[in-house]
């Protein structure tokens, strides 16, 4: 069994997240991982809205290697964030003898020497650099709700009614 697990923020799921994610179709099961706790301090909506959001987006994606995970939600200790070498661990626990790849966006590589344990994941499992194909971020969404401007270009149709519907990003 091949997993590629592509944690992020989801704030909120974008065409970028998409491009991504097209291009994984070669690994059995892809899991989508909303971060439950950002690491570096990230300002978020609630966790609940954005597995909300993924799973209307893993919806509309219609690949069925691709599902939600909300592992992070069962790992996750108050008050601490959730690492990305716990996630993988504790996948690998009730995965045994899969291969498990961690996508990382190209933001995230730059970064890769301040995960906390960077030299134990890359020794135990394969990490994948992905860049999106199409450059739109989390952040262009959020920008183009609090100036006014259409989002359809930007992320898929639920995703933009279920932010619309729940007058998200205002």
């Amino acid at each position: 069994m091949k997993i590629a697990v592509f944690g992020s923020a989801f704030n909120p799921p974008s065409l970028g997240h998409k491009s991504v994610i097209e291009r994984l179709h070669h690994f059995d099961k892809v899991l989508l991982v909303p971060s439950i706790s950002h690491a570096w301090g990230k300002t978020m909506l609630s966790y609940e809205a954005r597995v909300e959001m993924v799973s209307v987006f893993v919806d509309e994606l219609n690949m069925t290697n691709v599902e939600l995970s909300t592992l992070e939600k069962e790992i996750y200790i108050p008050d601490q964030s959730v690492t990305t070498f716990s996630l993988l661990n504790k996948l690998q626990e009730l995965n045994q003898g899969a291969d498990i790849t961690f996508i990382i966006g190209p933001d995230n590589l730059l970064q890769f020497g301040k995960f906390y344990k960077f030299d134990e994941i890359v020794k135990r499992w394969s990490v994948m650099a992905c860049p999106e194909t199409l450059p739109v971020r989390s952040t262009d969404i959020r920008t183009a709700i609090q100036n006014g401007e259409s989002i359809s270009h930007l992320t898929t149709k639920g995703v933009q009614n279920y932010i619309s519907t729940h007058r998200l990003y205002e």
